[in-house]
């Protein structure tokens, strides 16, 4: 199993979600974020004064799957958070050991 962690700006969490529901994600977890990467942050003006805002709002998305839907997985959310600007994201691939379902004890892939 992988688990999949995607950072998205928060206005393509919708697209992103449809796009995962389409093939067959039954399953997400979401988190509000703040960070920067090369985006870096950027300038405000509030009542005359400018200050810096040095980390950005967005959308942690975390997802596990099967080793053979990771790949489907991550070409998905990239099509669907891509707006060709700089600050689109980054999608990171994590091995997950064992997975297990609270309410019935499943484990590994039956659990996701």
């Amino acid at each position: 199993m992988k688990k999949i962690e995607a950072i998205i700006k928060p206005f393509k969490l919708d697209e992103v979600k449809n796009a995962l529901a389409e093939i067959g994600i039954q399953g997400l977890t979401i988190s509000e974020v703040k960070g920067f990467g090369r985006q870096k942050g950027h300038t405000e003006l509030y009542r005359g004064a400018e200050y810096t805002i040095d980390f950005l709002p967005k959308v942690k998305v975390e997802v596990v799957v099967a080793d053979g839907k990771s790949e489907q997985v991550v070409e998905t959310i990239q099509a669907a958070a891509k707006t060709g600007r700089i600050g689109d994201g980054k999608i990171f691939i994590l091995p997950c050991e064992e997975a297990v379902r609270i309410r019935t004890g499943e484990r590994g892939e039956e659990a996701i």
